[in-house]
C-alpha cells in the first residue's frame, strides 16, 4: 500500500502482528509466512484491485478478516455442514470483537470500528457492497492459498461443489479477477472445469 494515514499504517501492523502467531507456515508466492498474515495481506491486495480507492474500514476488514483464525479451530466443532456453518459464524463475531480492540487502541474513532466489524461478519452481504468487495477478496485468496492442498485432500466431485460453491459467493467483478491468480496449471484446470457454462 503507499501513502497510508498513520492510523491505517498503525492498524495493518497491528493486525499483521496478531496474525503472525499463526503456527501453520504457507508458502505464497513464493514466501513462506503465517497462513493467517498471508491471508490477510492478500485480501487487501484483491480489495485493492476491486476498488479504485478503498476507505480505510475496507482495507482493515481484509485484512483481519481471518484476524486469530487458527485459535479456533474447524475440528473443535462437530463435523457436518450446520456445524460448520457455526464455526464460521462464530469466528466472524470473534474477529469483529479482536478487530475492535486493536482499531480503539490505535486510535479510531467508534463508527469506523462498527464498520469493520460489519464488515467482517458480512451481515450485510448481498445489500452492501463493500461486503460483497470482502467476500470476493476472501474468496480469492481462499483459492489461490487453498485450492491446491484441497485438490489433495478431496475426491474430485467434492471438490468441484466446493469450488462452485465458493464461485457462487463472488460477484462478477470477483469472478473476473479468477483470471489474475498465480495458481498453477491444475488448479486453473480444476477452475476451469468446475466454472465451466
Amino acid at each position: 500500500m503507499c501513502c497510508l494515514s498513520d492510523l491505517l499504517a498503525a492498524a495493518a501492523l497491528a493486525i499483521d502482528g496478531a496474525n503472525a502467531m499463526d503456527p501453520t507456515v504457507v508458502v505464497v508466492r513464493g514466501q513462506a509466512q503465517p497462513l493467517a498474515m498471508a491471508h490477510g495481506r492478500l485480501a487487501v491486495e484483491w480489495v485493492q484491485r476491486l476498488l479504485e480507492s478503498p476507505p480505510d474500514a475496507v482495507l482493515l476488514a481484509a485484512r483481519a478478516h481471518h484476524l486469530r483464525r487458527w485459535e479456533v479451530p474447524r475440528s473443535s466443532y462437530p463435523a457436518g455442514r450446520a456445524s460448520y456453518l457455526r464455526w464460521r459464524k462464530d469466528q466472524k463475531n470473534r474477529h469483529a470483537r479482536d478487530i475492535e480492540a486493536i482499531l480503539r487502541g490505535v486510535g479510531y474513532e467508534p463508527d469506523v470500528v462498527e464498520q469493520v466489524q460489519a464488515l467482517v461478519r458480512r451481515t450485510q452481504l448481498g445489500s452492501d457492497v463493500h461486503a460483497q468487495v470482502i467476500e470476493d477478496a476472501a474468496c480469492l485468496v481462499f483459492i489461490e492459498t487453498q485450492l491446491a492442498d484441497m485438490a489433495e485432500r478431496l475426491d474430485r466431485d467434492r471438490l468441484l461443489e466446493v469450488i462452485r460453491k465458493t464461485a457462487s459467493k463472488m460477484s462478477q467483478q470477483g469472478l473476473a479477477l479468477i483470471e489474475q491468480l498465480p495458481i498453477g496449471n491444475a488448479e486453473r484446470a480444476l477452475l476451469a472445469e468446475a466454472l465451466a457454462p
